[in-house]
């Protein structure tokens, strides 16, 4: 008899184009969703006041385990407690706003998630884990992640939208605006995976230490990021580009990723997110097979065209 499912759902991942970082004090960002993310499944199990947890990787393999006591949500048994005390934190966090959530009376649980991409990644594993558990809480996922993780929420804000976004925190309250952004020459944009895996937090914090609450950087970034929207030709957009490594390189006091590994790439390289690390995109005039094997000469396998990751 097959066991009954009590609860699924899915969340999609995310990149950001533009604003990275200052996005964190009001600038105006354009937010992808992409076709990668995470989905989560609630099963009955025989075992009542406990929560079962296992985390699965894109081949199916389990990453993380762990059992939770479902009256304090406190850690009965894990092998790696650094990660099931921070899911503890995001589980607790969920239950404030509804003390309903994971109740003893429901019984015991069986958790499992499973991400379809390799989470180094960096598309939004912790994210769309929030954005997920939130949903099934019947929480607010922005509250929920700035009591737990901290960041800007425009990931929360990616996880079930539809299409591209424009984000922005105004008075530290989260803004989104669907946009139509379909760039009329996204045959010519491809995100290529650096396999250097960032610390989101750590690479805040280095901002914090270099930009501090620099008005005229949210402003400029705020004036790009419009201007990507209305870019129509490739050269134009990156330019765009350009403009904007330009400006997040001398606030951060860091080179710019296309002088530090590709200074003869045939068009623009931009970092995304975490600067420096996980994905970049690549604007080029050169057909796709060209840029395929360009970034494969220089040992980056993974290079993914416009269409294949954005929603």
């Amino acid at each position: 008899m097959p066991v009954e499912l009590l609860w699924e759902s899915r969340a999609q991942g995310k990149l950001l184009l533009t604003a990275e970082y200052a996005v964190l004090d009001g600038a105006l960002a354009l937010a992808l969703p992409v076709r990668y993310g995470q989905s989560l499944r609630v099963l009955p199990t025989e075992t009542p006041g406990q929560i079962q947890w296992r985390s699965l990787d894109e081949r199916g393999q389990s990453w993380f385990e762990a059992r939770f006591d479902s009256t304090d949500l406190a850690v009965l048994q894990t092998e790696q407690p650094e990660t099931a005390t921070t899911l503890g934190h995001i589980l607790r966090s969920c239950r404030a706003q509804n003390r309903e959530f994971l109740h003893p009376a429901v019984g015991g649980l069986q958790v499992f998630t499973q991400t379809d991409f390799p989470r180094q990644w960096g598309l939004g594993t912790s994210s769309t884990l929030i954005a997920l558990l939130a949903q099934w809480a019947a929480a607010d996922p922005y509250a929920v992640l700035f009591d737990t993780l901290g960041g800007s929420g425009y990931d929360i804000a990616c996880a079930f939208a539809q299409g591209p976004l424009l984000y922005r925190l105004a008075a530290d309250r989260p803004q989104v605006q669907p946009v139509a952004f379909r760039p009329a020459f996204a045959e010519h944009l491809f995100f290529v995976f650096l396999d250097k895996k960032q610390d989101s937090r750590a690479g805040i914090r280095h901002y914090r230490a270099h930009a501090q609450q620099d008005t005229g950087l949210v402003s400029a970034l705020t004036q790009l990021t419009e201007r990507c929207l209305r870019a129509e030709t490739l050269a134009g957009f990156s330019s765009i580009l350009s403009e904007h490594e330009a400006l997040i390189s001398a606030a951060l006091r860091l080179p710019r990723v296309q002088e530090l590994y590709f200074s003869d790439f045939p068009g623009q390289v931009k970092s995304l997110g975490a600067w420096g690390g996980d994905f970049v995109l690549a604007a080029s005039p050169e057909s796709g097979e060209h840029i395929r094997q360009y970034f494969a000469a220089k040992g980056f396998t993974t290079c993914i065209p416009y269409a294949d990751m954005v929603l």
